[in-house]
């Protein structure tokens, strides 16, 4: 899989989640993904860069256009250096919150996406990768 256009954006605030999902969004528009599948991908974005800032104290979000054999596909890793998840498997359950929220924002997300890759260490913090092909 090779990258062919990359962004690195912060995500220190609400209004740097707002521009992470206008920037992906745009980024599905250029490469001709249908309103469904950028709904789709801008929401499962907007969950974890959402879990980055509450749980991980913010990070970075890593946009990246990519090309795998004869297709195209869009992917974002967003990561932090927060406490990171001691159970991924419990975090994975839906119903499950270490917070406030309704504990859909991990496996929602992965059901939104085509590939969802989940990394984190206590205290090490957490990457989560989603893509999307065309």
């Amino acid at each position: 899989m090779k990258p062919t256009h990359f962004e690195i954006l912060p995500l220190q605030s609400d209004e740097d989640l707002v521009q992470v999902r206008q920037k992906l969004r745009a980024r599905m528009v250029e490469l001709g993904f249908t309103l469904v599948e950028q709904t789709k991908m801008v929401t499962a974005a907007s969950e974890l860069g959402r879990n980055a800032l509450l749980y991980g104290g913010g990070g970075t979000a890593r946009l990246e256009s990519v090309e795998d054999s004869n297709r195209l596909g869009l992917r974002m890793t967003i990561e932090d250096q927060g406490a990171g998840i001691a159970d991924i498997e419990q975090a994975m359950t839906d119903g499950y919150t270490s917070g406030s929220g309704l504990g859909l924002g991990l496996g929602g997300s992965k059901r939104l996406v085509k590939d969802f890759e989940l990394w984190s260490e206590p205290g090490l913090g957490t990457r989560v990768t989603i893509a999307l092909w065309k």
